[in-house]
């Protein structure tokens, strides 16, 4: 119970961050990067649910690896596999707009962070471990 738990709190903090940076902070900077490639940006509210459902899932697989390592060890592990290989993939299909990581790199790591911390917290007090863990 303490690692959906986990999951739900850190993965609401994780939204919450998430929408302040990408649709208040630098919004303007993908709609332009998307507008110079000849394309609309995507901020339709089923775009906005699938990454939603990207940050929970993101979420639930770092609550599993804060059951295995130390908040700095699951942060630095999850915000490369989840954010720094989402990055490469835009890069390599032209997408991403390299202004935007000036915000999303510091910011984004931050964000983890404290998914991470909010996620050590919660089950530090038992022996929560992910559903399919052995």
């Amino acid at each position: 119970m303490r690692y959906w738990l986990a999951v739900v709190a850190s993965g609401v903090w994780m939204n919450l961050s998430e929408f302040i940076r990408n649709e208040v902070v630098i919004k303007h900077v993908w709609v332009q990067g998307f507008e110079e490639l000849g394309l609309s940006f995507p901020s339709a509210p089923v775009n906005g649910l699938v990454w939603m459902i990207w940050s929970f899932i993101f979420c639930a697989v770092l609550a599993g690896s804060c059951t295995r390592f130390n908040t700095f060890k699951s942060t630095i592990i999850c915000w490369v596999t989840g954010f720094v290989l989402l990055w490469l993939a835009m890069w390599n299909i032209g997408i991403l707009p390299g202004e935007l990581l000036y915000w999303a790199v510091p910011w984004s790591f931050v964000e983890v962070y404290v998914a991470a911390f909010i996620c050590r917290r919660i089950l530090k007090s038992s022996s929560a471990k992910p559903p399919l863990a052995g």
